[in-house]
């Protein structure tokens, strides 16, 4: 596809940063309209939860701010939205779509191993939705080790490792924004149907036994489906479980 850089979407880059995240929310009320923020060091990264992110030499961390003005709930579906993206970006650098699959709520693999990880964050009131800052990274060149990942977890996994593909944030960048801003066209327009008929076609273990585990509780079905809502579907013994957010374990 084109890497002609999307009309209406800015592109600033820093040399580092806490994190992209950070950079991005501090600059909404500067900058104008939508833009993406990307460092090549990020002194205070952070993941799910507030986990630390792990970010070697080379590999890509970027935010998208968005301004939407809808109920946080819709706002949020642009996760799936984002992964498909990443996904779609992953298949024209490397020819490979086979490899990769998205993972509930917010990951894409490679070959069963962690590639990327995406945060939404978003401050506002009264049931309406502030700026919208889409965290991404991906590890292009290099994966953390194992044991800076929560037991249990999968093994993460980096793009030239198993694939011996090299390219740089900026390169990566540019096709991701393209891929970003037109399922951006498509979600506004026609909601979230299309986005989650695509990203089921390529989801992690649909069908298949996985683990949810929140805060409280942990549970164990058949990955039955996603939601017009975003929720995890899961098929437990009792009936069929809604699941709004937690984290998601792969049985062997």
């Amino acid at each position: 596809m084109s890497t002609d850089w999307p009309a209406g979407y800015g592109r600033i880059i820093r040399d580092s940063v806490r994190s992209t995240l950070d950079e991005a929310l501090l600059l909404a009320p500067e900058t104008p309209g939508a833009f993406w923020v990307l460092a090549h060091h990020q002194t205070s990264a952070r993941g799910r939860r507030g986990r630390p992110w792990s970010m070697p030499k080379g590999n890509f961390a970027a935010t998208l701010l968005l301004r939407p003005d809808e109920p946080p709930g819709v706002a949020a579906l642009r996760s799936f939205v984002m992964s498909l993206a990443l996904f779609r970006t992953l298949a024209d650098v490397t020819a490979m779509p086979e490899n990769f699959a998205m993972k509930w709520p917010n990951d894409v693999l490679l070959e069963g191993g962690k590639l990327a990880g995406i945060l939404l964050e978003s401050t506002g009131q009264r049931g309406r939705i502030g700026p919208l800052a889409i965290g991404v990274g991906v590890n292009l060149r290099a994966a953390p080790s194992a044991h800076e990942v929560e037991e249990g977890a999968l093994t993460p996994v980096s793009l030239m490792d198993r694939t011996g593909i090299t390219i740089t944030p900026e390169a990566f960048l540019d096709i991701l924004a393209a891929h970003y801003a037109g399922l951006e066209t498509q979600f506004t327009q026609y909601g979230f149907a299309p986005i989650r008929t695509a990203w089921l076609a390529h989801a992690a273990r649909l069908g298949t036994k996985i683990t949810a585990r929140t805060g409280r509780a942990e549970m164990t079905g058949i990955f039955e489906d996603v939601d017009t809502d975003g929720n995890l579907m899961l098929r437990e013994a009792a009936g069929l479980r809604r699941i709004a957010a937690a984290d998601v374990f792969f049985t062997p």
